[in-house]
């Protein structure tokens, strides 16, 4: 069966979502210690979370890219993984779906959350015709997530690694093997209509 073309595949239980994010070790091995972001973390910058496992990989380059050397599994509520959805503006303007450019400005502005449909990446970091979502926390959203969203962090760092060798000798099924297990994340039309053009 076809992908749909917008569709978050993650990692999720009954009550969670699973969210990557690759940061300098100076952050990232504190944040996975005590199961939160260390003071150096600002919550006042805009922070990018991703459901794609893949995405994530092509993002930091395999955990190699400078100051994303610590790649974190992020387990969140799907409370908050929602609110920050119902929350969320389009990243970029979409004609019919925003009335016009300047109310979809302005909503933009004041959204704590954004969102982008950006490629999937197979093993090779090649773009696939299908997109996973990315989304960007500001403000109470970034608040949120940090104090309230947040059940465990994880490095899994060591499974990066694992797998880009394995990509780098040819063995594509051992890699796959690997892969978090992603599935639709089960957002109802209500959660995405304003997200999906």
């Amino acid at each position: 069966m076809e992908d749909p073309l917008r569709r978050i595949r993650a990692l999720h239980t009954a009550s969670t979502i699973t969210v990557y994010q690759a940061y300098s070790r100076e952050i990232g091995l504190p944040a996975v210690r005590d199961g939160r972001f260390p003071a150096a973390w600002k919550p006042d910058r805009m922070t990018w979370i991703k459901p794609s496992f893949m995405w994530m990989m092509y993002r930091s380059g395999w955990g190699t890219k400078e100051g994303q050397e610590t790649v974190l599994a992020v387990e969140i509520t799907r409370d908050g993984f929602d609110w920050a959805l119902r929350n969320a503006c389009l990243s970029n303007y979409v004609r019919g779906l925003h009335s016009d450019r300047s109310t979809w400005q302005r909503d933009l502005k004041r959204a704590p959350a954004r969102a982008q449909w950006d490629p999937e990446r197979d093993l090779h970091l090649r773009p696939l015709l299908h997109r996973s979502l990315q989304l960007g926390l500001s403000g109470e959203a970034s608040s949120r997530y940090a104090d309230e969203w947040i059940v465990s962090i994880n490095d899994v760092t060591p499974l990066a690694n694992e797998i880009h060798a394995l990509v780098r000798n040819g063995e594509l099924d051992s890699a796959t093997g690997l892969l978090p297990q992603e599935q639709g994340y089960p957002a109802g039309e209500e959660l995405l209509a304003h997200l999906c053009s």
